[in-house]
């Protein structure tokens, strides 16, 4: 059986603007972008191929749009893995990302956590090797 994740949603307010925030300050690429007429499915990731991706999905209704920004209840639920942690947090940083804390070692990674534009928190990590 051969099978990953593909996919994780991540309520927005606004596809255009998510689309420019993970582009613009993260680099990440569009990998799909289809009108469905009332809705748009939206999918943009760090690479192309078999890594897992963002569905960026525009809040419906009052419940969902409560939920933009605090997806995971306050805790860390994204997380961004790089080859180089140094070169990618200084990149972000340059761009405007904010970072909650300076870069830590940690027994599993190089980490600092930062926040997306509608406050969900990431971790940026460099496992350890």
């Amino acid at each position: 059986m051969n099978r990953r994740l593909a996919l994780v949603t991540l309520v927005v307010a606004d596809y255009d603007d998510a689309i420019a925030w993970y582009t613009g300050m993260l680099g990440f690429q569009v990998l799909e972008d289809i009108d469905q007429g009332h809705k748009r499915w939206v999918v943009v990731g760090p690479t192309e191929g078999n890594a897992a991706a963002l569905l960026l999905a525009r809040a419906s209704d009052e419940e969902q749009r409560s939920r933009i920004g605090n997806q995971t209840g306050g805790r860390v639920g994204f997380f961004l893995a790089t080859d180089d942690f140094a070169r990618d947090h200084a990149a972000m940083t340059a761009r405007g990302v904010e970072f909650l804390e300076p870069p830590r070692e940690e027994p599993y990674a190089t980490v600092a956590v930062f926040r997306d534009l509608y406050g969900n928190t990431w971790d940026l990590l460099e496992p350890a090797r």
